[in-house]
C-alpha cells in the first residue's frame, strides 16, 4: 500500500520510467509478432508446376558424413550447380504420364502427371519427388523468399535485443537518479523505524506496479504497430510481398509483457539496494552537493566490465579477427562497453565538465560548470541517454562503413581489368567461345565480338563463372566457400591482382586449387580433398594461398572444376599503345549478350553498401535508441527541474533574473549531454579501433570510413 502511496505522489517523477517500458514492450511486441510471421508464414501454392501433381528435381544437396561426439552424422549443403534430370530419367517419365518442362535449358525439375508411388519407384535416388507445398522449392522465388525471411528473422530478433539492453539502460539509470533524489526521504523513513528490507520493497514495489502497467500498455500498442511494420517491411522490399502476420498467435504477447515487468524490476534492482543502504542521518542534508558517488560495488563493477569488453576484443583479434568483422557482432559489442562506462562516469563527470566549461564566461558559466561538476548524479544521469545513443551510432554506422569500405577498396585492388562484361551465366560465348571446351582465345573473342573494330592483339581477355568448392574441416564440419573458375590462367593472371601470401597464381591447372588462409592447413603443395558445385569429389593440390581479408577472397580453380557453370563475367584489360575509349566504344557497340562497363562503373555498382535489409536493421536499432534517449533526457531533466525549487528560487533571491536562471539550467543540461557525447564518441573510438586492428590481422585494407555520417 505504501508503495502504491507513493506512486499516486511521485507519478510525475516516475512517468519517464513508465514511458520507457511501454515503449519498449511495444517494440518488443512488434518484433516478436513479425519473428511469428517469419516462424509461420502463409501458405502459397506453387508456381512454376501449378498443374502438375507431381515434381521431379534434380539433386541439390551435397550430403557427407562428418564425425560428431563418438559417432558419425550426415550433413548437407545447397549445390552451386544443381543435377539436372538428365535424358534417360526423362524418357523413363514420359512412360508413366505426360512430362511437362518450362523449356530451360537447364531442365533441373520437371512435371509429372502420374500417381506418386510409381513416380517413386521410377526415380528411386537419382532425383527428389516433391509433391504438395514442397513443390515450391522448384520456383525461382522460393530460394529468395527463403533468405528474405532469414534475414527478416535476424533483423527483428536483433532490434528486439537492442530494445531490451536500452530499456534495462535508461530504466535503471532513471531509477538511480529517483533514488539520488528521494535520499531525505528515505532518511526520514530509516528515523521513522523502516528497515533497510522495507524501503527496498517499497522502491522495488513501486517498479513492480509501472511494469505490470507499463507492459500492459505496451501490448496494447504493439498490437496497432504490428501491422504498421509489417506494411513498411514489404514497402521497403525488405520482406516479400506476400509476407503477414498470423492469424492468431499469443507467445509474442507473453514474452514482450513478462519482458517488460523484468526489465523494470532488474532496472530498480541496484537502485533499491543502494536506497536500502541509505541511513537516517541522510534526513539532515541540506547540501546539493553529491558524496560517495561511486561505491566500491558499482566501481568493481565497472572496471570489471571494462576489462571483461577490452579483454573480449583482444580474445577475438587472437583467435578469429573475421568475427569483429560480423554485423551480429559489431551490433552487441558496444553494448559490454556502454554499460561499464555508464557505471564509471561519475569519477569522469567533474573533470570532463570542469575541462569542456573552463571557456564558458561570466558568473552563469560558472554557475553551470560547478553545478554540474558538483550534482555528479544529475549530470551522470542526463548524459547516460547521450552516451548510448552516441556509442550505438558512431560503433554500427562506423563499423558497417567500414567494413564496406574495406570490401570496396579490396575488390578495387584485386583487378587490373579496363572493362568488365557481365551477364547471364552461360550469355558470354561470344566474348570467350564456348566454356571449356577450348574456344576463341581472348584477343580473337574480342575482336570478334567487337566485329571486327578491335584487332587481336589489342587487349587481354579473362573469362570467369561463378561456383563454389565445398570441403571437410577437422573432420567434423562441411563448409562452402565461393569460388570462380576460369578459362585461361595466363589472361587472368593479367587482368587480376590477387592478395598472394604465399605460392603463384600462374601455377594454376585443371588439378590444383587457389585457396585463403581461412582454409584448415592452407600450405602450398598440399593435397586436399573437395566436392565441386555439381557435388563430384576430386583432389586439388593448393598452388597459391591468399590472404583471408574481409572474406571476400575465395577460391579459384580451372573450368574443367567449375561443375558445369557458364561464364557470367569477362574482364578485359587494354594493352599498352591501344585506345582505350576506341575498344570501350567497340565493345558497348557489338552488345555481345552481356553488359559491358568500365572497371570503375563495375566496382561502383558492386560496391558493398549494406542493401535495404542492414540499411533498414541499422535504422531501426539506432531509432529505439533515439527514441529513449528521447524519454530519458525529458524525464530526467523534468525530475531534476521539479526537485531544485528551493535552489533555483535562491538563485532569485541573489538576484539573477529569469533568463539568467534559464541559461543555467539549459547550460547544465547541454553541459551533461556534451559529457554524454564525448562517452559515447570514445566508447564508438575503442570499437572502430578494434574492428581497424581485425581488418590489419586479416591482411585487409585498413582505414575508418566515416561516410555513412
Amino acid at each position: 500500500m505504501l508503495s502504491l502511496a507513493s506512486l499516486r505522489a511521485r507519478w510525475a517523477a516516475l512517468v519517464g520510467s513508465f514511458v520507457a517500458v511501454a515503449l519498449g514492450v511495444g517494440v518488443v511486441a512488434v518484433m516478436g509478432l513479425g519473428v511469428a510471421a517469419t516462424l509461420d508464414p502463409p501458405v502459397r501454392e506453387p508456381e512454376r508446376f501449378a498443374s502438375s501433381p507431381v515434381v521431379v528435381a534434380g539433386i541439390d544437396t551435397l550430403t557427407v558424413e562428418v564425425e560428431r561426439g563418438s559417432g558419425t552424422a550426415r550433413v548437407s549443403k545447397k549445390l552451386a550447380r544443381p543435377h539436372p534430370v538428365d535424358d534417360r530419367l526423362l524418357a523413363e517419365l514420359r512412360k508413366l504420364g505426360p512430362v511437362r518442362t518450362d523449356g530451360t535449358a537447364a531442365r533441373d525439375a520437371v512435371g509429372v502427371d502420374a500417381p506418386v508411388a510409381e513416380v517413386r519407384a521410377v526415380v528411386g535416388e537419382r532425383a527428389r519427388v516433391l509433391t504438395g507445398d514442397d513443390r515450391r522449392r522448384v520456383d525461382p522465388s522460393y530460394e529468395r523468399d527463403a533468405e528474405a525471411l532469414v534475414a527478416v528473422n535476424s533483423l527483428l530478433g536483433t532490434a528486439a535485443g537492442v530494445t531490451a539492453f536500452v530499456s534495462v539502460f535508461v530504466t535503471a539509470s532513471t531509477f538511480a537518479f529517483v533514488v539520488a533524489l528521494r535520499r531525505r526521504e528515505f532518511g526520514l523513513l530509516r528515523m521513522a523505524g523502516a528497515t533497510p528490507g522495507q524501503v527496498r520493497r517499497l522502491l522495488l514495489g513501486e517498479a513492480l506496479a509501472v511494469g505490470v502497467t507499463a507492459s500492459a500498455a505496451g501490448c496494447a500498442l504493439g498490437r496497432w504497430g504490428a501491422p504498421v511494420l509489417i506494411r513498411e517491411l514489404v514497402a521497403g522490399g525488405v520482406a516479400p510481398p506476400w509476407f503477414a502476420l498470423p492469424g492468431s498467435v499469443v507467445w509474442p504477447y507473453q514474452v514482450a509483457f513478462w519482458t517488460g515487468v523484468s526489465v523494470a524490476f532488474a532496472g530498480a534492482w541496484v537502485a533499491a539496494r543502494r536506497a536500502g543502504r541509505i541511513g537516517p542521518v541522510e534526513a539532515l542534508r541540506e547540501a546539493s552537493v553529491d558524496t560517495a558517488v561511486l561505491p566500491r560495488s558499482r566501481r568493481v563493477t565497472g572496471v570489471a566490465l571494462l576489462a571483461a569488453g577490452l579483454g573480449l576484443l583482444a580474445w577475438r583479434w587472437g583467435t578469429d579477427p573475421a568475427e569483429l568483422l560480423k554485423r551480429k557482432t559489431y551490433t552487441t559489442q558496444p553494448m559490454l562497453l556502454i554499460t561499464a562506462v555508464a557505471a564509471l562516469a561519475p569519477l569522469l563527470v567533474g573533470p570532463l565538465v570542469r575541462l569542456m566549461g573552463a571557456a564558458l564566461p561570466g558568473a552563469v558559466g560558472l554557475l553551470v560548470r560547478e553545478n554540474a561538476a558538483t550534482s555528479v548524479r544529475r549530470t551522470a544521469a542526463v548524459a547516460a541517454p547521450v552516451l548510448v545513443t552516441v556509442a550505438l551510432a558512431g560503433s554500427l554506422l562506423g563499423s558497417s562503413a567500414t567494413v564496406a569500405g574495406a570490401k570496396a577498396a579490396e575488390a578495387e585492388a584485386r583487378t587490373r581489368a579496363d572493362f568488365v562484361v557481365t551477364g547471364p551465366a552461360g550469355r558470354l560465348g561470344e566474348w570467350s567461345g564456348r566454356y571449356g571446351s577450348g574456344g576463341a582465345s581472348g584477343a580473337d573473342a574480342v575482336a570478334a565480338g567487337s566485329r571486327g573494330a578491335v584487332g587481336p592483339g589489342t587487349s587481354v581477355v579473362s573469362a570467369s563463372a561463378s561456383t563454389a568448392v565445398y570441403v571437410k574441416e577437422e573432420r567434423t564440419a562441411l563448409v562452402r566457400t565461393d569460388a570462380r573458375a576460369v578459362t585461361d590462367v595466363a589472361a587472368f593472371a593479367a587482368v587480376s591482382r590477387l592478395p598472394v601470401v604465399a605460392g603463384d597464381v600462374r601455377d594454376l591447372d585443371d588439378r590444383s586449387i587457389v585457396v585463403n588462409e581461412e582454409w584448415e592447413r592452407p600450405e602450398v603443395g598440399r593435397s586436399v580433398r573437395v566436392w565441386l558445385g555439381d557435388g563430384r569429389p576430386v583432389r586439388l593440390r593448393i598452388v597459391a594461398v591468399l590472404a583471408r581479408g574481409t572474406g571476400d577472397n575465395g577460391a579459384y580453380v580451372t573450368a574443367a572444376n567449375a561443375g558445369g557453370a557458364g561464364v557470367d563475367r569477362v574482364e578485359i584489360r587494354v594493352r599498352g599503345g591501344a585506345d582505350r575509349e576506341a575498344v570501350g566504344a567497340a565493345l558497348r557497340e557489338s552488345g555481345a549478350g552481356g553488359r559491358v562497363r568500365s572497371a570503375g562503373e563495375w566496382l561502383e555498382a558492386n560496391r558493398p553498401q549494406g542493401g535495404a535489409r542492414t540499411r533498414l536493421g541499422l535504422f531501426v536499432v539506432l531509432g529505439i535508441a533515439l527514441l529513449y534517449a528521447g524519454i530519458a533526457l525529458a524525464g530526467t531533466l523534468l525530475m531534476a527541474t521539479s526537485a531544485r525549487g528551493a535552489e533555483l528560487r535562491s538563485l532569485r533571491l541573489a538576484g539573477a533574473t529569469r533568463g539568467q536562471v534559464r541559461l543555467v539550467v539549459a547550460g547544465e543540461a547541454l553541459a551533461a549531454m556534451a559529457v554524454g557525447a564525448v562517452l559515447g564518441a570514445a566508447v564508438s573510438a575503442v570499437n572502430l579501433a578494434g574492428l581497424a586492428g581485425a581488418l590489419g590481422l586479416l591482411g585487409a585494407p585498413v582505414g575508418i570510413w566515416l561516410g555513412a555520417f
